[in-house]
């Protein structure tokens, strides 16, 4: 093994990772590949506003792949999986310092209601995910778009997905700052890249939104 100042290569690399700028590292790195699959989640969902043929259709192709669709899950559960335990750590070394924390607790360094909610809003969107998971989770496509109806069209559910929506907004709002600043970019160009941030997650949250307010209020979506 090649050494350097006392370390080897390896033990860099240790260090790197459980460091704090290491952990920040790997949350922007799990945060951006979960941030593009609701992209593409989104991209997928807004066939329901071509009606339920379309969005059959869409499930249908996805069903058709299932090999595809495997190795992308197993993907996407390390990263989730990554990410929830990283923000466990962050939280728990927060606490740990908590007299610090609070003897400067005003705005300063630009703190927003994205980052003040970071973890309440990471254990909602959790258990938002698991009832989400075990409504839709094996339903064949052909019953897909009756399925999303008849959830969605009872108000304490569509409350409950609103609700959850907007936790998710908060926090990709909050994690697409983050992003830019592992990048580098946040203190370069910091205005646009937090008002950036704040128009990518609200377009997104409201647009997730329009699925449970359109079956909630119209009697023709998903028909």
């Amino acid at each position: 093994m090649i050494s350097t100042a006392g370390f080897s290569v390896m033990d860099r690399q240790e260090i790197f990772i459980f460091s704090s700028i290491g952990r920040k590292a790997l949350m922007a790195v799990s945060g951006a590949f979960l941030g593009f699959f609701l992209f593409l989640h989104l991209l997928g969902n807004s066939a329901t506003f071509w009606g339920a043929k379309a969005f059959i259709s869409y499930a249908a192709g996805l069903h058709s792949l299932p090999v595809l669709v495997l190795l992308f899950e197993v993907v996407l559960l390390s990263f989730f999986a990554i990410h929830i335990v990283l923000a466990a750590v962050s939280f728990y070394e927060n606490l740990r310092a908590r007299p610090e924390r609070y003897s400067c607790r005003k705005n300063a360094g630009g703190r927003t209601w994205g980052s003040r909610t970071m973890p309440y809003t990471g254990i909602l969107i959790l258990l938002f995910i698991i009832f989400h998971l075990l409504a839709f989770w094996g339903v064949k496509p052909v019953e897909l778009a009756a399925l999303v109806r008849h959830n969605l069209s009872r108000p304490l559910t569509a409350l409950y997905y609103l609700i959850s929506l907007t936790a998710l907004t908060l926090h990709v709002s909050h994690g697409f700052w983050s992003l830019w600043q592992s990048l580098g970019l946040g203190l370069r160009h910091t205005d646009l890249l937090r008002k950036s941030s704040l128009i990518i997650s609200i377009t997104g949250g409201l647009l997730f939104s329009l699925i449970p307010l359109l079956c909630l209020l119209s009697a023709d979506f998903l028909r």
